[in-house]
């Protein structure tokens, strides 16, 4: 990278990255430290935009934006990366100005045939939550669970569905999807026995790439900071792309760099390299 080189968009994956998730935490566990708070806020004041990035649905990343206190008054609406790249919104108030669906249905009913007790989930943005087949595991999903039959969840074009099977491993689910091949989605698979289906193409990657298109930037201005299998695309497209410490080795092989874990504040370390305090 050129000497001279900052980041003009810094992307910030949230649980994992910005957020010490934890499997089977509750909505409480969600809080933003200082060290974070302060470096996000540094970078805005270098003029740098901040991008959230996750796999989260719109309605559970604005109130992580409302934490941050992004965007400050008078700023323009923030951008948000949603739905792993298959939602891209404006907040607030929150303005959908692109997204991605697929038909899901073969892809979940080839799931199920292995996993016949899975959870299936999808988006009910109407109500700030989701239509589930079986309540999930508390502090998993946020908002309202609208039990709904499963024909039903995926019985029009969905952004994104989640799969879970709280009885199985993330091994089981990647070695399912390798076996499946999931023709029509593309998929990843979370630390847990998690599957996320999304459009065939979409990823964070796709998601960041209409923001900047936007904005005007291009990929070679990002900083992308994340942990999981969901922020591979991500992290190999951006100019820097960073794995966090607690990161899994396939990961930390897309990225750039590593940081520190979440629990040592990794995404402050490596936005205070671009963004020291005093500066």
């Amino acid at each position: 990278m050129a000497d001279d080189w900052t980041p003009r968009v810094v992307a910030l994956d949230i649980d994992g990255t910005l957020l010490k998730w934890v499997d089977g935490q509750t909505e409480d566990y969600e809080t933003i430290t200082a060290p974070v708070y302060d470096a996000i806020h540094r970078a805005l004041d270098a003029g740098a935009h901040v991008v959230l990035s996750s796999g989260r649905s719109p309605h559970g990343m604005t109130r992580i934006a409302d934490m941050l206190d992004i965007p400050r008054e008078e700023a323009d609406q923030l951008w948000v990366v949603a739905s792993n790249g298959a939602v891209v919104f404006r907040y607030p108030p929150m303005e959908v100005v692109h997204e991605e669906t697929f038909d899901a249905a073969p892809a979940v009913a080839a799931v199920l045939e292995h996993h016949p007790d899975a959870l299936v989930a999808v988006e009910e943005r109407a109500v700030g939550g989701y239509r589930v087949n079986r309540v999930f595991p508390e502090g998993e999903i946020s908002g309202e669970q609208i039990i709904t039959e499963v024909d039903d969840i995926v019985g029009e074009p969905v952004s994104r569905v989640i799969i879970r099977d709280p009885d199985a491993t993330a091994d089981d689910f990647l070695e399912l999807a390798s076996k499946l091949g999931l023709h029509g989605t593309d998929y990843v698979v979370g630390w847990t026995a998690w599957l996320d289906l999304s459009p065939v193409g979409v990823s964070k990657a796709s998601g960041l790439q209409h923001v900047c298109d936007r904005i005007g930037l291009t990929a070679a201005d990002v900083l992308a900071i994340g942990d999981g299998r969901n922020d591979i695309e991500m992290l190999r497209w951006a100019g820097r792309g960073v794995a966090m410490g607690q990161a899994v080795d396939e990961v930390k092989a897309a990225s750039d760099d590593v940081t520190a874990s979440v629990h040592d504040e990794g995404a402050a370390v490596e936005m205070s390299r671009w963004f020291p305090q005093g500066a």
